[in-house]
């Protein structure tokens, strides 16, 4: 059954709602109130003092919609919080020793997430309208929307924001993605969960820029100007030569917080194909030779595409140099060309690193 049935009417209650999710691939689910959350003020803070860097959709008028729900759906009274597992049965980038390879970050290896969870936020949406004997509006969220998705998640009880500013599931680990469905019913929130990050610096010491920084509080925040996932997604044109090498090998995104941290130690594994990798650590030189239409044809179907050609011909040429392997000189020189001032510099610095060694 997906409702308590009273008297031939159909009633919508917590307990149905949160199976449906499970129902249709949600490993967590949990309901939150569709109302202003406490972290509305510490995310003000974080975007005061700069560091949302160029990230405009978090400073902009979007930012002010992130207080309260009701904004995004007028009427909102539940937010239905889903994870969905993406860790696959492959190894963690700190066990990843091969210079000449890219790292992808592993919510990157396969399909464009967005697209999953919009699909399962769907079905769970057609499902309660189709068994609830009263009508009422829905919202489907996935990280596009402006909403402080992990704040609900964590009212939700899915789990604790960790000092890396992730959602950590005692269970399960951090692997998740996460989804919302506003919605205008009115059902009993859950608990939040406790705090179990304890005197945990793990994230925070392996860091290798820096990038968790402490608050005045007391607290921690991830700084994205110093944030290897920030640098190679968000951050468009040259990056700063003097950051060049803390991305390492990464070419999309970075999980070393996550890789670290000791609840993904036994992190639960997604069942699903759908997010196990079309391309393990791809080889560097493979992806410097792409053309804009191999690109695409590689990329477009997952979250890669966000950083658009040039941006990732930029971090592979910063990956290239980092490595420092000879066979690369060819392949940066020809990216040294480039008519995008982006790509043309990381390779020319580069190349710089290679004279300097």
């Amino acid at each position: 059954m997906a409702a308590a049935t009273t008297s031939g009417v159909t009633t919508i209650t917590a307990e149905s709602v949160k199976r449906i999710a499970h129902e249709c691939g949600f490993e967590l689910a949990g309901i939150a109130n569709a109302v202003s959350s406490a972290d509305y003020s510490r995310y003000g803070e974080w975007v005061s003092a700069g560091m949302a860097g160029e990230m405009t959709y978090l400073t902009d008028h979007r930012g002010q919609m992130r207080s309260d729900p009701r904004n995004l759906l007028p009427g909102a009274q539940t937010i239905l919080c889903v994870g969905k597992l993406y860790n696959s049965p492959y190894p963690y980038s700190t066990e990843f020793r091969e210079s000449d390879r890219a790292w992808i970050s592993r919510y990157a290896w396969g399909d464009d997430y967005h697209d999953v969870i919009r699909s399962g936020l769907e079905q769970i949406a057609q499902r309660l309208h189709a068994c609830s004997a009263t009508e009422f509006s829905h919202r489907i969220c996935v990280d596009t929307a402006p909403l402080l998705e992990r704040s609900y998640a964590r009212l939700a009880g899915l789990g604790w924001i960790g000092r890396n500013s992730c959602l950590i599931n005692e269970g399960r680990g951090s692997w998740f993605f996460l989804g919302e469905l506003l919605l205008t019913l009115d059902l009993p929130a859950d608990q939040p969960a406790p705090d179990r990050c304890g005197t945990c610096r793990r994230c925070i010491d392996a860091c290798p820029t820096d990038a968790i920084v402490p608050r005045p509080d007391g607290s921690w925040a991830v700084d994205s100007r110093l944030c290897i996932s920030y640098l190679t997604i968000e951050k468009r044109g040259p990056v700063n030569p003097e950051q060049h090498a803390g991305n390492g090998s990464h070419v999309f995104g970075c999980d070393i917080c996550q890789d670290v941290c000791p609840w993904n130690r036994k992190a639960a594994e997604t069942s699903s194909e759908a997010f196990h990798p079309k391309q393990f650590a791809p080889p560097l030189e493979t992806l410097a030779a792409l053309t804009p239409e191999q690109f695409r044809e590689m990329f477009r179907a997952t979250p890669v595409w966000r950083t658009k050609y040039s941006g990732f011909l930029r971090n592979v040429a910063i990956a290239m140099g980092n490595s420092c392997e000879p066979k690369f000189r060819s392949a940066l020189e020809r990216l040294g060309l480039s008519e995008d001032a982006s790509v043309a510099q990381a390779a020319t610095q580069a190349l710089q690193r290679y004279t300097e060694r």
